[in-house]
């Protein structure tokens, strides 16, 4: 059974499809038709909305506060700045940091300036786009009153914003819409938008949107009005009923991919959930995440280049198959491009997780670059310089040192490769796991000569 909607039954007042300029309304896109108009209509964000939620508070408050609202595309940043300055009967300036520069923000402030007895709330969004000078032109009107500041951004803006305009603002955090929120926005947009004849829409239409949307309110309200006008074509541009078909919603959908930012703030979460799940050792969310990456169009190459990372760094000398596997999966996928290489990386991906872990090398290397860097230039002790003339020979390079092939088992117990002031430092200390159990064994004995040998 299909969804039937007959919108000029249940909403006889809005038929005039004209705004008081005479604009057809029918020319602005659906998501901003159907923006809400108060709170209540506001769907998701219950953390934020709702009695005695923070959002909500803010709205409500006789005084108003300057905001960051952070948050994915599409989960309403702008339609809850435009409702606290309804609410605080505030004047409105919006601007976007794409286009706008400091000329615009004096502007602003000139206007509210010359209205001192109203509250003005600027709202910029993609605030994150400013640079430090921009921001900082903020600061002073914000400081004395002037202007209430509310800014939107899809940045965490701990790295985006400047310190002192964080400083002077509370960040609201926002979520991504679920599929049952989506749902809720379409349902909508269903019985108040399409109000020039009924709509006929299949069952399972609104979650096929709701999906592909992802989480983003907007695309979703997008996707439904580009399903909506294939389907007006011919002779249904005619019909009393305006039915959508499956195919006509596939074919709005072709193209969509999942919420993904290329050097954002998701982008990393998501990069450090696939580390993570490689180095717990579940193959199951290693793969979950490197997938949905490469399905959000991350450069696969990149993706390589952290696999290798993850084997130096999580599983070294526990498993140096893991090295070698990540570089022949990189290479494979260079060889073969997508979609054949990167079953190359799913499977170095799953070795990966699988492998015995060991992050010893990791350990050691960072207190070695430690001491490298702190410690200055020690000299190279003398037994171990290079002789390679008379005269570095006459002055003594080389002598004393003990070729290890001479010794006892290759070995020259108790001879130091340090110099002098780091002599018996140790860096390296094996786990007992995978390959790195044997080295263990046969550094502790080493070591123990060593100290049995000590000149």
């Amino acid at each position: 059974m299909a969804i039937v909607v007959d919108q000029s039954e249940w909403f006889p007042d809005v038929m005039n499809p004209t705004d008081m300029w005479g604009k057809d309304e029918r020319l602005r896109p659906l998501a901003d038709r159907v923006r809400p108009t108060s709170l209540q209509d506001v769907v998701g964000q219950a953390h934020l909305l709702g009695p005695d939620k923070p959002l909500t508070r803010l709205v409500e408050a006789s005084s108003l506060h300057s905001a960051v609202l952070w948050g994915p595309p599409g989960t309403g940043k702008t339609t809850l700045a435009r409702l606290v300055a309804q609410a605080a009967d505030a004047t409105f300036i919006a601007m976007s940091a794409v286009m706008a520069g400091v000329k615009d923000i004096r502007q602003a402030i000139a206007q509210a300036q010359a209205h001192p007895n109203t509250p003005t709330i600027l709202f910029l969004d993609e605030v994150h786009r400013f640079n430090k000078a921009q921001q900082d032109a903020f600061l002073p009107w914000v400081e004395d009153g002037t202007i209430t500041f509310i800014g939107a951004t899809t940045e965490n803006p701990s790295f985006a914003l400047n310190n002192a305009l964080l400083s002077r603002a509370r960040v609201y955090v926002l979520k991504a819409l679920t599929h049952e929120d989506l749902v809720a926005v379409l349902s909508h947009a269903l019985v108040t938008a399409f109000i020039e004849r009924p709509l006929e829409f299949p069952d399972s239409g609104l979650e096929k949107i709701a999906v592909a949307a992802d989480g983003d309110a907007r695309r979703a309200l997008n996707l439904l009005e580009l399903a909506a006008g294939l389907a007006d074509t011919g002779e249904q541009m005619s019909a009393n009923v305006l039915t959508v078909g499956d195919d006509h919603i596939a074919e709005a959908c072709v193209g969509s991919v999942r919420r993904f930012d290329r050097q954002g703030d998701y982008f990393y979460d998501q990069v450090s959930a696939l580390h993570k799940a490689v180095r717990g050792s579940n193959p199951d969310a290693s793969l979950y995440w490197l997938t949905r990456m490469l399905d959000g169009g991350v450069d696969p190459n990149f993706l390589a280049r952290r696999m290798v990372r993850m084997a130096s760094e999580d599983i070294g000398n526990a498993d140096p198959r893991a090295l070698r596997m990540a570089l022949d999966a990189w290479e494979s996928y260079e060889r073969l491009g997508s979609p054949e290489g990167e079953l190359a990386l799913g499977q170095a991906a799953v070795f990966l997780a699988c492998a015995a872990k060991s992050n010893a090398v990791y350990r050691a290397y960072n207190a070695a670059v430690t001491d490298a860097r702190e410690l200055g230039s020690l000299e190279v002790p003398m037994h171990l310089r290079n002789a390679p003339t008379k005269l570095a020979k006459s002055l003594g390079h080389g002598d004393g040192y003990r070729y290890a092939h001479n010794e006892p088992d290759g070995f020259a117990a108790g001879e130091e490769y340090f110099p002098a002031e780091l002599a018996g430092r140790l860096y390296y200390e094996p786990v007992d796991r995978g390959l790195e159990s044997s080295i263990a064994t046969k550094l502790a004995a080493l070591r123990k000569a060593n100290k049995d040998n000590e000149k």
